[in-house]
């Protein structure tokens, strides 16, 4: 079964770094997702769908794989452009302005 390795991404609705420094096993899904004709759930007969796994490096998520026998795939996270130059609320209203201030 076939399993992807990857450091998660940050959310768009938080502005910290919360869960995304480790690195994550998860297994492919084997089979399609199926739609229950009585209640409308979907449901997979694919347990190992659910696992997720956590690893503090790539390393020794590689090591648990090759341990197990579980193909895996690496995906290299991608770096974000650090801001040129942080600035607070307060630089709004700074004499040293660039340009004029307008509404």
């Amino acid at each position: 079964m076939p399993a992807r390795i990857y450091k998660p991404a940050r959310n768009a609705m938080q502005s910290g770094t919360a869960k995304t420094r480790e690195w994550v096993l998860d297994f492919a899904a084997d089979t399609a997702r199926e739609v229950d004709p009585l209640m409308g759930w979907t449901s997979s007969n694919d347990t190992q769908a659910q696992v997720r796994l956590r690893f503090s490096s790539k390393e020794a998520a590689l090591e648990y794989a090759e341990e197990h026998g579980i193909e895996a795939q690496v995906t290299e996270p991608q770096t974000r452009k650090p801001n040129i130059r942080a600035r607070g609320y307060g630089e709004n209203f700074a004499t040293d302005r660039r340009g004029p201030w307008t509404h």
